[in-house]
């Protein structure tokens, strides 16, 4: 280009030369055949400068798109110029990272499955320790309690100080089947799918427990396709988690829980009005965060929370929908 610029600009002032040197003197020839020369030359580089800008633009878009998720992303290679090659290593290497990050997720569903299975037998054993434990405890407590009560009646009229006794005593034994009782909710393991799609469990759970928390809870779906089955078992546990934050820090009245998809990912946030926190007042790998962090890695996703104080916290997962398209085979 810079070649076929001074060669245009000096046959321009050539002719300008000619043309002008007849009527004119040398130095106003010359004057003229500078400024074309000067004008032509700036006209190129502007041009030049322009179309190597949009080149540049393209590639920076990309790569932008790229480092958010979005490794479908290609470069169209036209012309016969120097970002031909760099486009094309790119898109190389987009590709090698989109079959990589299916490859993961597929990994990470067929993991998240088989942990989902071998739990199930862990959760078989723990209903039969709690059904052994109930009936040691709380259920021998109600068979006292009822056999008290029974005998209430009669020995008020028969002894009224006795009576009283026994009526101390249904008090206790109820205050302490009511302890026992919560303390094998507390155990309880956190509600499950159990055959329900992401959008049904969440509908009943999620407005259950703002209730029982004394929260005003809004539930946003936005979905335009379904879900794996190992992706709507990692955010329905991830949602958990974060709410069960809101509930022990956050000090909140109200929260919205959205989840949407795009082309290339699921994104679901969680938005309350607490008490928020300063960024260096939590630590990243705090367990909540971790956690949530570690349930969308699996899946080739991330976590990320916004908090500020006064402004309550918003948390953040993404996890991107690689399995849609077909692996690609060298």
């Amino acid at each position: 280009m810079f070649v076929i610029a001074s060669v245009t600009a000096f046959f321009l002032g050539l002719v300008a030369w000619n043309g002008f040197a007849a009527d004119t003197g040398k130095t106003e020839v010359r004057l003229v055949a500078a400024s074309v020369f000067l004008l032509v030359s700036a006209a190129f580089g502007y041009w030049a400068a322009q179309r190597i800008g949009r080149r540049i633009d393209t590639l920076h878009l990309s790569l932008k798109q790229a480092s958010n998720g979005n490794f479908g992303v290609r470069i169209t290679e036209s012309g016969h110029n120097s970002f031909v090659e760099v486009y094309r290593e790119f898109n190389e290497l987009a590709e090698q990272m989109e079959d990589k990050m299916k490859w993961l997720q597929m990994r990470g569903e067929e993991y998240v499955m088989t942990e989902s299975a071998s739990n199930e037998a862990a959760v078989l054993e723990e209903r039969k320790r709690l059904a052994r434990d109930l009936h040691d405890t709380v259920s021998q407590q109600l068979f006292a309690i009822h056999m008290c009560a029974s005998s209430l009646p009669k020995l008020q009229q028969v002894d009224r100080e006795r009576a009283d006794s026994v009526l101390e005593q249904l008090v206790n034994m109820s205050n302490l089947a009511q302890k026992q009782m919560r303390n094998f909710i507390a155990q309880l393991r956190p509600m499950e799918l159990e055959g329900r799609t992401l959008y049904e469990a969440l509908d009943k759970w999620f407005p259950d427990y703002c209730r029982q928390n004394n929260l005003q809870g809004e539930l946003e779906w936005r979905m335009k396709e379904h879900l794996s089955e190992a992706m709507e078992h990692q955010f329905f546990l991830i949602a958990q988690e974060a709410m069960a934050n809101v509930v022990k820090h956050a000090g909140a009245s109200g929260c919205t829980l959205s989840i949407a998809d795009n082309e290339r990912q699921v994104v679901m946030i969680l938005q309350d009005d607490g008490i928020g926190f300063k960024a260096d007042e939590v630590k990243r790998g705090s367990y909540g965060l971790s956690t949530m962090q570690e349930r969308a890695q699996k899946l080739g996703g991330a976590a990320e929370i916004w908090s500020k104080p006064g402004g309550g916290t918003r948390v953040k997962v993404t996890i991107p929908k690689m399995l849609r398209g077909s692996m690609s085979h060298e």
